[in-house]
């Protein structure tokens, strides 16, 4: 007898040595008895659980099922039921995660694991602990709130990203980044290789640089903008970033990541506004010309037209007004020309004259010769014609028969004082495009020194009293006005040639 007593004491000190470890453990334990028809008995409790649950005493006497359902969050009671009871049919552990709602700590989430052992009378013990993974929740949460609002910011915005593994040479692409250049999914993962041959000639040695850069550790991220050949056939540009985010012990790198963005349209747009910023300089590089009309030859009209007017004024000799009457009529045919030269200019700028016609180009040579026959036949000029009767180009007739008198007059006006004037006329037609060049052996034009103002208005490159500059200002508008081009070569003392090239669209 005596020694049953003292088993019974050693065992009851046992479980309250037991039971006094357990209260004092921060985790959340518990015992929980399910017997044959499903009622639920908490045989154990530690003191964290009964201050952590908020359990007050008179709650004591309520059925632990009560307990729990007063706690637990109302979308998660239903799985966890289902969880206990598999685990209690299956006899297998219980693992599983849910919400309760507490008075003074609000929501919380919990994990739940215990063991499972069966009893002689046919009961389910769950015995194991409870653990607040709140925290944890929350920063997985936030990742997850994070990593949706990342994907749907690159889907707004159609930004891609690639991933390049350096050792293995394989590129990977985002489905962005494969919507941008029309690949399916199957171009998903790539050879490095496969989209370096992808990459605009034109731009392939600016990209090889800009990302040899970043891998030398140069420049802290990489950014280049290409054309990228698409899989129908066209090109995008792309505006790509990245950023190496691996290299081994000798800082070779190993992996780069980064984004695509398709620049296209911005580009197209960057590229009119180029074409509009010089329509614009050349516009005001018109204006500047008008300008120096304006300033120059303008005021100096009316500066004789005041100081004329003045001797009128002052003077009564008949014979001083009437010479300044003369001179009167000379300014004012002077400043008529100058209107007239203004006006020519101002239609040629708006394209008013636009309109073109098959022209037959000996017709307007030999109408040129003839209107010039006397100045010809004064100089001893020299007439090559090696252009064909059946030679024509579309043109402008105003504008063909102002090329030929303005190219011809300045080739008699400036030739050579040493020997017989030549000029040669010859038409070279491609498939590309028609030419015609005018040739003289005259005194030649130092380009290197007056090139850049050749064409420019008043500009005068010998010491001619008739020469004005306003000739091959204007015939260069012309030939521009019709969509052609002009070019010239010309050396001092040898002579000058003008190659004018045909637009004939119509």
């Amino acid at each position: 007898m005596s020694n049953i007593n003292t088993d019974t004491v050693l065992l009851q000190e046992k479980n309250n040595f037991y039971q006094k470890l357990l209260n004092n453990i921060p985790n959340l334990i518990f015992q929980l008895t399910i017997s044959s028809d499903n009622n639920f008995n908490f045989s154990f409790l530690n003191r964290n659980m009964i201050s952590f649950f908020e359990i007050k005493k008179d709650e004591y006497s309520l059925c632990p099922i009560e307990i729990i359902k007063n706690r637990i969050h109302p979308e998660d009671a239903i799985s966890l039921f289902e969880s206990i009871f598999s685990s209690k049919k299956n006899a297998t552990s219980l693992s599983h995660e849910f919400r309760i709602q507490l008075i003074n700590k609000g929501t919380l989430w919990l994990k739940v694991d215990a063991n499972v052992e069966k009893t002689d009378f046919g009961n389910i013990i769950l015995y194991g602990k409870l653990t607040d993974i709140t925290d944890l929740k929350n920063r997985e949460n936030k990742i997850l709130d994070s990593e949706t609002r990342h994907q749907f910011a690159l889907q707004a915005s159609k930004t891609g990203i690639w991933d390049i593994n350096l050792k293995t040479g394989k590129l990977y692409l985002s489905r962005e980044s494969l919507s941008i250049l029309k690949l399916d999914e199957n171009d998903a993962i790539l050879k490095d290789s496969d989209w370096d041959i992808r990459i605009h000639p034109d731009d392939y040695q600016n990209y090889f640089e800009s990302i040899e850069l970043h891998k030398k550790n140069i420049t802290p991220f990489y950014e280049n903008t290409k054309r990228v050949l698409a899989k129908d056939g066209s090109y995008k540009w792309i505006l790509s970033l990245g950023k190496i985010i691996e290299r081994d012990s000798n800082q070779n790198p190993l992996r780069i990541i980064g984004t695509h963005m398709d620049v296209t349209a911005d580009k197209e747009k960057e590229n009119l506004l180029l074409v509009n910023l010089d329509i614009i300089n050349e516009q005001n590089n018109r204006l500047l010309n008008f300008a120096h009309i304006v300033s120059h030859n303008l005021r100096s009209h009316s500066g004789n037209f005041k100081m004329l007017l003045n001797i009128l004024d002052s003077d009564d000799d008949i014979e001083t007004k009437e010479e300044c009457f003369n001179h009167l009529k000379t300014t004012s045919n002077a400043l008529s020309d100058t209107i007239e030269h203004l006006k020519e200019l101002v239609d040629i700028n708006n394209k008013i004259i636009h309109k073109k016609e098959n022209l037959n180009l000996n017709s307007y040579l030999k109408q040129t010769i003839e209107i010039l026959s006397k100045d010809i036949l004064d100089s001893k000029v020299k007439i090559i014609n090696n252009i064909s009767n059946q030679d024509t180009v579309n043109f402008n007739p105003a504008y063909l028969e102002s090329i030929f008198l303005n190219f011809t007059t300045n080739a008699i006006k400036y030739s050579h004082p040493d020997r017989i004037p030549i000029i040669s006329y010859t038409f070279v037609k491609s498939k590309i495009k028609s030419t015609l060049l005018i040739q003289d052996n005259g005194l030649g034009i130092n380009l290197a020194k007056h090139g850049e103002k050749l064409f420019g208005m008043y500009k005068t490159f010998h010491n001619n009293d008739n020469a004005r500059g306003i000739g091959l200002f204007i015939t260069k508008n012309q030939i521009e006005s019709m969509g052609g081009s002009i070019e010239v070569d010309s050396k001092v003392n040898v002579g000058t040639t003008f190659k004018i090239n045909f637009n004939e669209e119509f």
